[in-house]
């Protein structure tokens, strides 16, 4: 455990200063994400330990560099787990970054993001001040959810100190069913079984197969899979798992990896391409060399947003492009948070 939180504070005061930028990381696993950015390095990889853990109170408070692979040892001892279930990149993720990225695994659908699990966090600000927001209960909320507006934004609102986070009970048993049917078919099935009151946690597509995660009570997974057809997988946490860190074959290669976010309900479009769907059709992961303001009109359509994941260009923008609006927002907030432009700025967008 090392709490280097002054240290921090010192450098973003010095760095105010003298007018330099600051580059923020966690522990680097995921430093492909977003734009290509300039700036002095601030990594809080040192920054590390569980400050509090309440295992009947399901929460946990840990420092912002905490890897993920060691909260979630603490957890399995009390046969609790990060019910977001938020990719480990070989060990490397850590909690604030996690949260900075707003990475959620193969159940969020049914089991809530990394954003829905937050009750509170530390944050350094861009004039150096060291602030609490929300707390260590779910109901926590007075006035506008400044905790949750950090859940995406990599860094450039402030650096993230501490977090405090709900945890949930591992399931008492979990089966991974998979059978044979083509995407346009897939997506259907995925809708109407999600509609169904039965232990589904997880729904995705790929290479022509379907398959679906029941996790719950022992008695009510074995119930659904006797009703649902399909072949039982006989490792399929190690599906998930392999998914959930992007260890599939599908992900090998050097092409741009897109992420599509769209309503589950969306018809499947670009059918010669290749696909991976996720969320029970929510996210949809495309291979390939493409141009990002095409695919934006095609997510558009499925009414949702698609973003440069990995790989490509990354000098240009990346995310989906925001309406006057949002952007207006989203500058306001940085004026609030880092009026001088500190911290990660154009990680997002250029124009942040």
């Amino acid at each position: 455990m090392s709490d280097i939180s002054q240290q921090l504070v010192d450098r973003v005061i010095s760095a105010r200063g003298k007018g330099e930028k600051l580059s923020i990381s966690g522990r680097g696993s995921k430093s492909f994400l977003g734009r290509e950015i300039q700036g002095e390095e601030l990594s809080l990889a040192a920054h590390t330990g569980i400050v509090n853990y309440h295992p009947v109170e399901l929460v946990m408070t840990a420092r912002a560099g905490t890897p993920l692979t060691e909260i979630e040892a603490v957890l399995h001892e009390q046969g609790q787990r990060l019910s977001f279930e938020p990719p480990t990149f070989s060990g490397e993720a850590s909690i604030g970054g996690t949260f900075a990225c707003n990475l959620s695994g193969p159940g969020r659908p049914w089991n809530g993001s990394v954003r829905d699990m937050v009750l509170g966090i530390k944050l350094i600000n861009g004039r150096g001040e060291h602030l609490n927001f929300g707390g260590q209960v779910m109901k926590n909320v007075a006035g506008y959810d400044v905790s949750r507006t950090q859940a995406g934004a990599m860094g450039s609102l402030g650096i993230m100190t501490e977090i405090s986070f709900k945890v949930m009970p591992i399931p008492a048993e979990t089966l991974t069913l998979v059978q044979e049917m083509d995407a346009p078919q897939a997506i259907k099935t995925m809708n109407l079984l999600a509609a169904t009151p039965k232990p589904l946690t997880a729904a995705c597509w790929l290479d022509n197969k379907l398959y679906l995660r029941l996790s719950g009570a022992a008695s009510a997974v074995e119930d659904t899979v006797k009703q649902w057809q399909g072949n039982v997988v006989e490792d399929g946490n190690h599906f998930w798992w392999s998914l959930n860190e992007q260890k599939l074959d599908f992900f090998n290669g050097d092409s741009p990896l897109w992420r599509f976010s769209t309503k589950p309900t969306a018809e499947h479009f670009y059918p010669a391409g290749e696909w991976l769907i996720d969320w029970g059709g929510a996210q949809r992961w495309f291979r390939g060399d493409h141009d990002l303001q095409k695919l934006e009109a095609d997510a558009i359509e499925a009414n949702g947003q698609v973003s440069l994941f990995r790989g490509g260009d990354r000098r240009g923008e990346v995310f989906h492009r925001q309406s006057s609006a949002s952007e207006i927002l989203h500058k306001r907030l940085k004026d609030a948070f880092d009026p001088d432009r500190l911290f990660n700025s154009g990680r997002l967008y250029s124009w942040l």
